[in-house]
């Protein structure tokens, strides 16, 4: 009694700020459906929704005492609700088979691989001897070798011989799950072609429109701007970053400032905020109009205007959906003569974008862009009282403003952006010193007059002005990126780190009293796992082509080719800077006949690929404890390791017979996925990639 009494008074503390906890239960919802070993069940839904139910019925009833808690255990049903219905209304076909053969789709998307190819995305979708209902709704091509026989547009129809597969898992147990993220975006099969893509049909008058119009505009910047500098110009108006090297793209995200090439809350706030400060001073220059009419309240809907214009231009991509909603519930506010940037309208903007895209929650945009702006709402709302900061010059209070802003965005998003990509930009706040300002005050106004001076051929102007803003923004991405220690790498953190930070950052922020301080403990407590993390000994990845042993030089790869974007995966995680190729020349493997061969504890662990290899297994297993093989001749050598869904002891392999080798072949990997060997005093510990992905639809 005397809990519930601490409870309720705790509670009743709080009246007035809860609003902003509510996108916080929300998102624990959404969360507990991603965490989930498999999907619910349909009671499970009927048990939850009777559940909150009764809570709101109780909540009503003594709102005093129950109300918040009833609210809170309500929004956690709605939000586990609202991913799994989004799950539901995603799923389609997803490729169950290798396929090569003729490939025929219509163009919806272009953009950039990792490896700077070429790439499209296509629906309507036709393959070869493959039952229509089997074929994934879209499916995402990379373009290699020469391509010049035309260039993609959005609502053409192509064709081309490529080869296809499913969506790969993640390249180590709990490591980036693209199979989810593939699922959520209704890719079906990825692939790549090394023939020409031919033009079997333009795109049809009325097709796709506004695609249409976003790549003739992308082309026409790039017309009028050359080099790195249009392809950037192109990039922030249109959102077509298929023009953008990859150096340049790897040099604005070693710098820390990738977040000026998309379009995000920093553009859209941008763009709207000039529109809406060039309405407004035009209007209250005309007397009779200024005293006359709400001018505040007419450039709020020709601001929201112009950032639905610019939504719609730019494909409509999840960061600028997310930028355009917390910018509308921004200038409704401002319509309904309320306040707009307060903590209140950064949580209605968390909710709707939740209720939108549940998935989005897992990724790294909503999270550093909710981050920053909670965070930046918070200080400068905290600041506004302080008479030293209100007494200052106006020029001095712009740029303690500016400092201000950047370095409280920096810190607030360093822990997600280093989880997510596991990098720290060391000189990425003076970059951003550099650069957000100039494109503030030059890139962004000078794109809005180009583009209004446009219809009457003027747009040279805007352009020139806008081009020597991006040319200093590349110059300063380039010589940070370029300087000796810029880029750190950090160790992958455990699952449990960024739950743990949002959840003590949240409290400091948003609870009110003393208390918020207890905020810091999770903090605390998760700064001290990340430090003492500790990586698998052993990863092994999902085709069996690829093995990675930790070494006291860091990890040492068994092949300096082939799966070389989980080779620089495994590295990232690791907090390794080193290349495939560095890291397959470290010692750590030993060529022992056609494979190599690592010491693992007291295992030796052998890695064999090609027909070579294959016909090597039966002497690999007589020599050693583990093999590792992606050949089929796997099958009737040594013993299949024994692994189960769930994590097991490897043990065992220490009383297998030397004579009869516990064998990793493609037909576990295809069961598992990924390996990870985590040694103990025991034995080892074999974790897969299925097993951290649970039962789910996505997962094949």
């Amino acid at each position: 009694m005397r809990l519930w009494q601490r409870i309720n008074a705790a509670q009743q503390a709080q009246r007035g700020y809860l609003l902003p906890w509510s996108p916080v239960c929300l998102a624990l919802g959404v969360a507990l459906f991603f965490a989930l070993p498999c999907d619910p069940a349909p009671w499970h839904y009927l048990g939850g929704i009777t559940s909150a139910i009764v809570a709101a019925i109780i909540g009503r009833k003594w709102r005093e005492q129950a109300g918040p808690l009833a609210t809170a255990l309500v929004l956690v049903v709605v939000g586990l609700c609202l991913a799994g219905l989004r799950s539901q209304m995603v799923a389609g076909p997803v490729l169950e088979f290798r396929y090569y053969g003729p490939i025929e789709g219509r163009i919806v998307a272009v953009d950039r691989s990792a490896s700077d190819r070429l790439r499209l995305t296509l629906d309507r979708v036709v393959l070869a001897r493959t039952d229509p209902d089997r074929v994934p709704r879209r499916v995402r091509v990379s373009l290699h070798g020469d391509q010049g026989f035309f260039t993609p547009e959005p609502g053409a129809t192509v064709a081309m011989t490529g080869h296809l597969s499913a969506p790969e898992g993640p390249g180590e147990p709990g490591g980036f799950d693209f199979q989810r993220h593939a699922w959520f975006l209704g890719i079906g099969a990825v692939g790549y072609t090394r023939t020409p893509a031919l033009l079997m049909a333009p795109r049809p008058e009325g097709d796709m429109r506004l695609a249409h119009l976003r790549m003739h505009l992308s082309q026409a910047i790039r017309a009028r701007i050359g080099g790195e500098a249009g392809a950037f110009a192109a990039a922030v108006l249109t959102g077509d970053r298929s023009a953008v090297p990859l150096a340049t793209m790897q040099a604005l995200r070693d710098s820390n400032i990738a977040h000026l090439l998309a379009i995000s809350g920093l553009h859209m706030g941008l763009l709207t905020g000039f529109v809406f400060l060039c309405l407004r001073a035009g209007m209250a220059l005309i007397a009779p109009l200024a005293l006359r009419v709400p001018t505040k309240k007419i450039a709020a809907v020709g601001a929201l205007a112009s950032g639905a214009f610019y939504l719609a231009l730019s494909g409509g991509n999840v960061a600028t959906e997310r930028a355009f909603i917390q910018i509308a519930v921004m200038f409704v506010a401002v319509l309904l003569d309320r306040r707009a940037v307060t903590l209140r309208s950064v949580a209605i903007a968390a909710m709707i974008v939740l209720a939108h895209r549940p998935e989005s929650l897992l990724g790294p945009g909503f999270q550093m862009s909710f981050a920053a702006t909670t965070a930046l709402v918070a200080v400068f709302n905290g600041l506004k009282g302080v008479a030293c900061l209100q007494d200052r010059p106006r020029w001095m209070r712009a740029v303690t403003g500016v400092v201000l802003s950047s370095v409280v965005a920096g810190l607030a998003t360093a822990p997600f952006a280093a989880a997510q990509f596991n990098r720290l930009a060391v000189f990425g706040l003076a970059a951003n010193l550099l650069t957000v300002p100039v494109m503030g005050s030059l890139v962004i106004p000078a794109a809005v007059v180009a583009l209004l001076l446009w219809p009457v051929g003027a747009e040279g102007i805007g352009f020139a002005v806008m081009e020597l803003g991006i040319d200093w923004i590349l110059s300063v991405a380039r010589h940070v990126a370029a300087t000796p220690g810029a880029l750190r790498h950090v160790v992958m953190p455990p699952a449990a780190v960024l739950p743990l930070v949002a959840g003590g950052a949240l409290a400091v922020i948003l609870w009110h009293g003393r208390g918020r301080w207890l905020g810091l403990l999770p903090g605390m407590v998760a700064l001290w796992l990340w430090i003492g993390a500790e990586r698998p000994e052993l990863l092994i990845s999902s085709s069996g082509r690829l093995a990675g042993a930790a070494t006291e030089a860091g990890r040492s790869l068994s092949r300096a080719r082939g799966d070389g974007f989980v080779a620089g995966l495994w590295l990232e995680n690791d907090g390794d800077s080193a290349d495939q190729a560095e890291a397959a020349a470290r010692d750590g493997w030993t060529q022992d006949g056609a494979g190599q061969v690592a010491l693992l504890g007291d295992w030796s662990v052998w890695h064999g690929v090609g027909r070579r290899a294959a016909r090597d297994l039966a002497r690999a297993c007589a020599l050693h404890d583990l093999v590792i093989t992606s050949e089929e001749e796997a099958q009737g050598v040594g013993q299949p390791l024994p692994v189960g869904a769930p994590p097991v002891s490897g043990a065992a392999m220490a009383e297998a017979p030397i004579a009869s080798c516990w064998v990793i072949g493609p037909d576990l990997l295809a069961r598992t996925g990924a390996l990870a060997v985590r040694m103990g005093d025991g034995g080892g510990v074999i974790s897969t990639a299925r097993a951290v992905q649970g039962d789910r639809p996505w997962v094949r």
